[in-house]
C-alpha cells in the first residue's frame, strides 16, 4: 500500500462539508458523519480500555473488535459498502455467552466503576450505545444495513459483560445501586 496520508490538511473541508468514502461530499453535521464519526470515537474508547491492565484475552478480543469497528465506520462511509456480516455479529454473541457464564445473574443495577479498567469499559459501552443511535438515525433516512446495527447493539452488551469481567478481575468488584438508600 503506498503513502495515503501525504498532506494531512486539504483545505477542502473548511467550507463545512467532508468527503465520504465514495468520493462525494455531505455537510459535516450529516447524520451519515454523526453515525461514522460516533463509531470512531466508540473505537477510540476501546483504546482507553486497552492502555490499562486487561487480561490477554480480552486484550484480544477488543483488538480484534477495534478492527470489525473500523470496518463497521468504513461500511456508513460509503454509502452501499458492506463490512459487516451475520457472522461477526454471531461472533460476538459467542463472545457475549462465553464471558457472561461464569458471573453470577444481576439482582440490582450496577453502576459505572469497579475499577480503571472497568470504569473506562463503562465509557466504552456507552459510546457504542450512542453510535447505535446514530446508526439507527441515520437508516430511517438511508439506506444501512441491519447488520451494523445489530453489531453495536451487541458489542454494547458484550462491553457491559466485560466491565462486570474487568471490575472482578481488577479485585474491585462491581458498585450496585443501592435503590433504598436514605436521604439525610
Amino acid at each position: 500500500m503506498g503513502n495515503r496520508l501525504s498532506k494531512i490538511y486539504t483545505r477542502t473541508g473548511d467550507d463545512g462539508s467532508t468527503g465520504l468514502g465514495d468520493g462525494s461530499r455531505t455537510g459535516k453535521d450529516s447524520l451519515r458523519v454523526e453515525a461514522y464519526g460516533t463509531v470512531d470515537e466508540a473505537n477510540s474508547t476501546i483504546g482507553m480500555v486497552l492502555a490499562t491492565d486487561v487480561p490477554d484475552t480480552v486484550r484480544t478480543l477488543l483488538t480484534s473488535i477495534q478492527h470489525q469497528l473500523f470496518d463497521l465506520g468504513g461500511e456508513l462511509c460509503i454509502p452501499g459498502h458492506a463490512a459487516i456480516d451475520d457472522d461477526d455479529v454471531t461472533r460476538l454473541e459467542q463472545q457475549l455467552d462465553h464471558y457472561n457464564a461464569d458471573l453470577p445473574p444481576l439482582k440490582e443495577f450496577i453502576l459505572p466503576g469497579g475499577g480503571e479498567a472497568a470504569a473506562r469499559c463503562h465509557i466504552a459501552r456507552t459510546v457504542v450505545r450512542r453510535a447505535e443511535r446514530c446508526a439507527v438515525a441515520l437508516a430511517r433516512v438511508e439506506d444501512v444495513r441491519p447488520q451494523p446495527v445489530r453489531y453495536l447493539n451487541r458489542l454494547s452488551d458484550l462491553l457491559f459483560v466485560l466491565c462486570r469481567v474487568l471490575a472482578r478481575e481488577g479485585g474491585h468488584g462491581e458498585v450496585i445501586w443501592q435503590h433504598e438508600r436514605r436521604r439525610s
